[in-house]
Order: structure tokens, then C-alpha cells, then sequence
């Protein structure tokens, strides 16, 4: 067994390669969660119930089909790992569907409905398929804790990137490339952020290497990897904190659009309160492994969540003449939020170790499989109940000014319900009980156990 296969340093290149793949990934997650919910209703031309219903419909089928992609992913074998391959396979695909779903095609409403069923479906469709493997890749390029912590750092400075990209230049680049036209601009934007993801797809797989292996003696199906999961107790809490993350995401996500447009009324502001959020987001991020390595993963996150859910909650009170307040508000809510951001993921790695330590049986694929499902089901529900609500509270597509009554529903959206979400998944937090000396614990007894069975192997 070489150095170089043993090793669970990674390299510079290495965590720059793996983080572009969910740069990759987030040019279709944050358009997802800031403008298609608007780009249905306002440009598309969608009701927002129907809306509301589609994203519930086509979230959910994503869903559903991530813990089959976990275990199909964990039961793949090839000469370049079982993870890998799928970013690779998936990338051109992932593009043009990326571009497909937002175009606006010339159908009567019925037709368009279909239209935008068929194509965000198979969006979903590979973007399971090509995220859930690449998600797990966490748990399979180090065993190490504090690298995995810091390769979920870089993983996240990306994503951030992406984000900024995205919720900055969006709305500008609507405008520019489709001179008026918002259907063509969202169509050439697009189209510009889809050729870019599948640039950094390609770098993603030719960078990487995977090193954790599982037990080769180890026999399991898919039943005994879900018993596996349902068993382990931080699992359950980390499902339940993802679960509420992304539904809290996706409500204040989509809401933002219509809060600049009919609240605040300064439609010209969303990029630049986007941007200014999305830049201390990146430095909340930038703090998350030094605070994870001085007082824990768990008692980061409890604590930049909790922070965070108040934050959220204040926008309530702020009027919508007081723009310095809105951003004042915005960038606290960031920096509080951001160290939550890659320690998700390193926990979710950790709670790959402990179903490892515990039962002697390793399910990288499935344990994020079964996360990306709680995450796409807060999306799904987050993405349902924000069309619900505003049709419920009276809001009117395509509308030049709303009623006292919707620009409240706006506000809640935007504010109390995604903040009622955050305080929830502090409740759900307090129930995982992997500690820092726990994680040093595992690891440890997991690297003599992988040593073992490799010295076996090569006698």
C-alpha cells in the first residue's frame, strides 16, 4: 500500500478540485432557492398555487429518489472509486437540463405546466444523481476530522462563490443579455452559469482521489443500512436539523425577490443585498474551523444557529423605508449563519464514522443519501408553502403593487416562519451527542480498524 493511498492529508489542489464541484452544483441550488419561484410566477407565468404545488410535487419526487442513488452509489465499483465517476457521467447532462428548465417555451398555459413539470423533474433527476455521490465523497477523501472539517470549509467557500455569483449578477445579467426580454435573460444567464458548472464539474473529477474504504469482508443490504440509520441517534437529529434548514432556505429564498419588489419597493437593492450577505457569509464560513476546533462542531452550530434564527426574526420590525437596517440586519444574520454552513456537512461524515464505530458496517452513499432527502423535502415543503402562502395572503402574479394584506404574507414568508424553522433545529441540535473528544474517539479506533484490514489484504 503506497504513501501516497494511506495518507488523510489532502492537498491544496485537492480541496480546491472538490470544492468546485459544489460551485458546480450551486449555480443550480441557488437559483433554485432565490429565483424560481419568481421566475415561474413573474416571467414564466405560473400561479402561485400552481407553483407551489409543482415545487412540492417535483422536490419531493428528488427526494425520494436520493436514498435509491445512496445506495446504488455505495454498491459502485470502478477503477476511479465508487463516488467519483458520477460527477463525471453527469456533467453535460446537468447543463443542458439546467438551461431547459428555464426556458420559456411558446405553449398555451396547459403546455407550460407540462413543461415545467418535465424538465425541473429530470433536473432533479441528475442533480440526485450527481450530487448525492459527490456529497459523499466527504466521507471517502480523508478520514481525518479536522482535514474533513477544513475540505468542507473550501467546499463552502465555492458554494459561497456560486451564491454570490448568482444572487448578485442575476437579476443584472436578466436584464443585459435579454435587453428587456426577462424570458431570454433568464434563458442566456443560465446558459452562461450551466457552461461554467460543467467546466467545474470536469476539474472536480480529474483532481480528486478516494482513500476510505469500507471493511471488504462487510455484507449489507439496503434494509439492514436503513435499520443502520433509524438506530443511530445522531443521524436522526442531524435529519431532522436538515430538514428544517432547507425549509427555512427555501421560504426566505424565494420570498426575497417579491420582498425588494412589492415591500420594500427597491427592486434595484435585491442584488446588492444579496451580494453583501453572500460576502459575510464567506467570512462566517472562513470562522467555522477554528470555532469548531476550539469549542466543538455541535457547540458552534447551536449557538450560530440560535443567533442566526433571531436575526431572521428581527426583519419583522425593520419598516421597508429603512434600507441601512434591512442590510445592517442582513449581514449580522450572515455572519451568524455562515460557520453553520460547512460543519452540516463535516457532521454529516462524523455520523457516517459513528454508524461505522458502532456496527462495524459502512454506508457513506446512504448516510448522505438519506440527508439529501431530508434536505430536498425542506426544499420541497419550503418551496410549497412559500406559493401556498402567498396565494393564501392574496398575492396577485405579475401585479404592479400588492394588498396591505399580501405585502404582510410577503414579510412573514421572508421573516418569522423561516426564523421559526432555524429556533427548531437548535431543539433538534441538542439531541446529537457526538462531542469534539468523541470525534477524536472514533477516528482514532476507525484508522486502527482500516489499518488492520488493509495490512490483511496485503499479506
Amino acid at each position: 500500500m503506497s504513501s501516497e493511498s494511506t495518507s488523510q492529508k489532502l492537498s491544496l489542489t485537492e480541496k480546491i478540485g472538490y470544492s468546485l464541484g459544489d460551485l458546480a452544483a450551486n449555480f443550480v441550488f441557488q437559483m433554485q432557492i432565490m429565483y424560481l419561484s419568481y421566475f415561474y410566477t413573474e416571467v414564466f407565468g405560473i400561479a402561485a398555487a400552481t407553483m407551489g404545488t409543482l415545487l412540492l410535487i417535483t422536490r419531493m419526487w428528488h427526494a425520494v429518489i436520493d436514498p435509491m442513488m445512496g445506495a446504488i452509489a455505495d454498491r459502485t465499483n470502478t477503477r476511479w472509486g465508487k463516488f467519483r465517476p458520477w460527477v463525471l457521467w453527469t456533467a453535460v447532462p446537468f447543463g443542458v437540463l439546467f438551461v431547459l428548465t428555464y426556458t420559456t417555451p411558446d405553449l398555451e398555459p396547459k403546455g407550460k405546466v407540462v413543461w415545467a413539470y418535465a424538465t425541473y423533474i429530470l433536473l432533479m433527476l441528475v442533480y440526485t444523481i450527481n450530487n448525492i455521490p459527490y456529497s459523499a465523497m466527504t466521507g471517502v477523501l480523508t478520514g481525518d476530522s479536522i482535514e474533513r472539517t477544513s475540505l468542507a470549509q473550501w467546499r463552502f467557500i465555492a458554494a459561497m462563490t456560486a451564491a454570490f455569483l448568482v444572487q448578485s449578477f442575476t437579476p443584472a445579467l436578466v436584464e443585459r443579455l435579454g435587453g428587456g426580454d426577462a424570458q431570454a435573460g433568464y434563458q442566456w444567464t443560465v446558459t452562461l452559469w450551466a457552461s461554467l458548472a460543467v467546466l467545474a464539474f470536469f476539474i472536480c473529477f480529474f483532481t480528486t482521489k478516494e482513500r476510505v474504504q469500507p471493511d471488504p469482508s462487510q455484507s449489507t443490504s439496503i434494509a439492514q443500512d436503513l435499520w443502520d440509520l433509524i438506530t443511530n441517534g445522531p443521524w436522526c437529529a442531524l435529519f431532522i436539523l436538515t430538514l428544517l434548514i432547507f425549509i427555512n432556505l427555501a421560504m426566505r429564498g424565494s420570498a426575497t425577490p417579491y420582498y425588494f419588489k412589492y415591500f420594500v419597493g427597491r427592486e434595484d437593492l435585491l442584488g446588492w443585498f444579496n451580494g453583501l450577505g453572500l460576502a459575510t457569509t464567506i467570512v462566517g464560513v472562513l470562522l467555522s474551523k477554528s470555532l469548531a476546533m476550539r469549542f466543538g462542531k455541535r457547540n458552534t452550530f447551536i449557538v450560530c444557529l440560535f443567533l442566526s434564527a433571531c436575526f431572521i426574526l428581527v426583519f419583522v420590525l425593520i419598516p421597508r423605508s429603512a434600507v441601512w437596517a434591512i442590510m445592517a440586519c442582513q449581514v449580522l444574520y450572515n455572519l451568524s449563519y455562515g460557520p453553520t454552513i460547512p460543519l452540516l456537512w463535516a457532521m454529516m461524515a462524523d455520523v457516517a464514522d459513528y454508524g461505522e464505530w458502532t456496527n462495524s458496517r459502512r454506508a457513506t452513499g446512504m448516510v448522505f443519501a438519506t440527508m439529501m432527502f431530508s434536505l430536498n423535502t425542506g426544499l420541497a415543503l419550503g418551496g410549497a408553502f412559500t406559493g401556498w402562502l402567498l396565494a393564501w395572503y392574496g398575492y396577485v402574479e405579475q401585479a404592479a403593487e400588492q394588498s396591505e394584506r399580501a405585502l404582510q404574507g410577503i414579510l412573514w414568508i421572508f421573516s418569522v416562519f423561516p426564523a421559526l424553522a432555524f429556533f427548531l433545529g437548535v431543539v433538534a441540535l441538542m439531541t446529537y451527542k457526538i462531542s469534539r473528544h468523541m470525534e477524536h474517539d472514533i477516528a482514532a479506533e476507525l484508522t486502527a480498524r482500516r489499518a488492520k484490514f488493509m495490512a490483511t489484504e496485503n499479506i
